[in-house]
C-alpha cells in the first residue's frame, strides 16, 4: 500500500463515516458465523470507548500503528499497540474479549485496521461508554477516557 493516502484508501475500500463511534468503516463480510470490517482513523479521530457482547480481533493493515486502550472489568488498564514493530512491542493482531471497554486512536496521519468478530457483530451487543461512569471506575485512565469519550 505504499504511496497511498487516507483519501485513496477511503475511496478504494468504499469506507463511510461510522456514527457514534467515529472513524470510517466498510463492513465487507457478514454471515451467521462472523463479521469483518475495514476501519480507518485519521489523526485526531478516535474510536470512542465502547464495549461489545462478543470478542473482537483487531488486525493491522496500513498506515501508522493504532493505540488501543482497554479497560478490564477488574479495573485493569491495558494499552496494546496494533502495528508491525514487533521488536518495539507492537502486535499485528490484538484480541479484545467480550465486555472489555475499548477505544483507539492513530499514532500517525492515518491507520487502516480491520476487525473480525465471531459470532458476528450485533448492534444490540454494542454499548458506548459514558465518560463520568468510566472516570469513576478507572481513575488511572482519566486522560485516555477523556480523549476517547464525549461529554
Amino acid at each position: 500500500m505504499a504511496g497511498l493516502k487516507a483519501d485513496d484508501v477511503i475511496e478504494l475500500l468504499d469506507l463511510v463515516p461510522l456514527p457514534g463511534e467515529g472513524g470510517m468503516i466498510n463492513e465487507f463480510w457478514q454471515s451467521p458465523h462472523g463479521s469483518a470490517i475495514y476501519y480507518l482513523l485519521h489523526d485526531g479521530e478516535v474510536s470512542a470507548m465502547h464495549r461489545l457482547a462478543a470478542p473482537e480481533l483487531w488486525h493491522f493493515y496500513a498506515g501508522a500503528a493504532l493505540q488501543l486502550v482497554l479497560l478490564d472489568a477488574d479495573g485493569g488498564v491495558r494499552r496494546p499497540v496494533v502495528g508491525t514493530d514487533l521488536r518495539g512491542g507492537q502486535r499485528p493482531l490484538v484480541v479484545v474479549d467480550a465486555g472489555v471497554w475499548m477505544g483507539a486512536y492513530s499514532l500517525g496521519d492515518w491507520t487502516l485496521v480491520g476487525t473480525t468478530m465471531a459470532p458476528p457483530y450485533d448492534s444490540d451487543g454494542f454499548e458506548l461508554g459514558d465518560r463520568r461512569q468510566l472516570l469513576a471506575e478507572y481513575p488511572s485512565a482519566a486522560a485516555d477516557i477523556t480523549r476517547l469519550t464525549c461529554e
